[in-house]
């Protein structure tokens, strides 16, 4: 299968479910292909032929940017290595939820949960501690009589019911086929993941070595005490949400010498839509301003200019 078949399986699996789906991001490198969201839940997803071909930074930015937009990231795969990925389980990169097309489609479509998690040395899944305890109780047993029936340690047993350890599939079998109740718990990827991360300044340090334009107006938007969080694999630069108001800014600057500038501003709008943002455009060419009406543009002056942010959002 090649990606461009799984990614348009992928829209077609958000689409029959109702989502309100971006165009394809590909203007530039982008770490999503589509921003999605049904009005409750909106997500950034990326789709791969092998997961094993994402890098640690795409995941890290995808991460960044679902964080600052409460979305959730999620990778689609085909394979890990030279082996399919199986249906039913949930993989990770770098943090980041990985599922196969037709994991997928049982989540959205059907609101059918994975079971089992896919980690370093096997397949494993979670347990409910609590029916776990509750169950062993209703049948009189000691944590150790339990524990031995099941050939493993009472330790081992006791972190199960605190819920401080997963198990293998086998094992989980076991348990329920002794207890007569399901006892795993279904993983739901839109639940955050607990990953390591870089804080503001970390981006900010980037932005400021690549990019004199962007390095000023992240100067301008912190003396308006405004944090602008600079993005370098999708289609908009920087994003910024106003501390007060329900105002999210998704921004691009706009360089003379860009040949994809009107696909990327496509894209920029696209997405804006779908995370109910405003899209913004920065630029110091005053003629491209005048020629171009689609999406706000400002000058760079116009929002150094500004005394505070309040003036520039008035200008958009």
């Amino acid at each position: 299968m090649e990606r461009a078949e799984i990614v348009g399986i992928v829209e077609s699996i958000f689409k029959r479910a109702g989502f309100n789906i971006s165009t394809l991001c590909c203007s530039r490198p982008s770490c999503f292909d589509y921003a999605l969201s049904d009005g409750t839940k909106t997500l950034f997803v990326k789709s791969y032929v092998n997961i094993c071909g994402i890098s640690q930074s795409e995941a890290y930015e995808l991460k960044k940017i679902s964080e600052q937009l409460s979305a959730t990231p999620l990778f689609v795969g085909e394979k890990v290595r030279e082996k399919r990925m199986e249906d039913d389980t949930v993989y990770s990169r770098y943090d980041v939820y990985t599922v196969n097309p037709k994991t997928l489609e049982d989540i959205i479509l059907k609101e059918l949960h994975p079971l089992v998690e896919a980690v370093p040395g096997g397949y494993y899944v979670r347990l409910d501690g609590e029916n776990i305890r509750k169950r062993r109780q209703e049948m009189g047993l000691s944590i150790g009589k339990l524990a031995d029936m099941v050939g493993i340690s009472r330790r081992t047993l006791y972190g199960y019911e605190k819920g401080l350890a997963k198990t293998s599939v086998s094992t989980a079998y076991q348990l329920e086929w002794i207890l007569g109740t399901p006892i795993v718990k279904p993983i739901n990827i839109f639940e955050k993941k607990n990953g390591e991360k870089k804080g503001f300044l970390a981006s900010a340090r980037n932005a400021i070595t690549k990019n004199p334009m962007l390095k000023a107006l992240i100067r301008k938007f912190s003396q308006c005490n405004v944090k602008i969080l600079h993005v370098e694999k999708a289609p908009f630069d920087f994003i910024v949400k106003h501390p007060e108001r329900n105002l999210i800014l998704l921004g691009g600057i706009a360089l003379d010498h860009e040949k994809a500038l009107r696909k990327r501003m496509e894209e920029i709008i696209s997405v804006s839509q779908v995370v109910e943002a405003q899209p913004v455009l920065i630029t110091n060419n005053r003629n491209f301003i005048e020629e171009n009406g689609d999406v706000p543009l400002l000058h760079e002056r116009e929002i150094l200019k500004a005394k505070d942010l309040e003036e520039v959002i008035a200008k958009i």
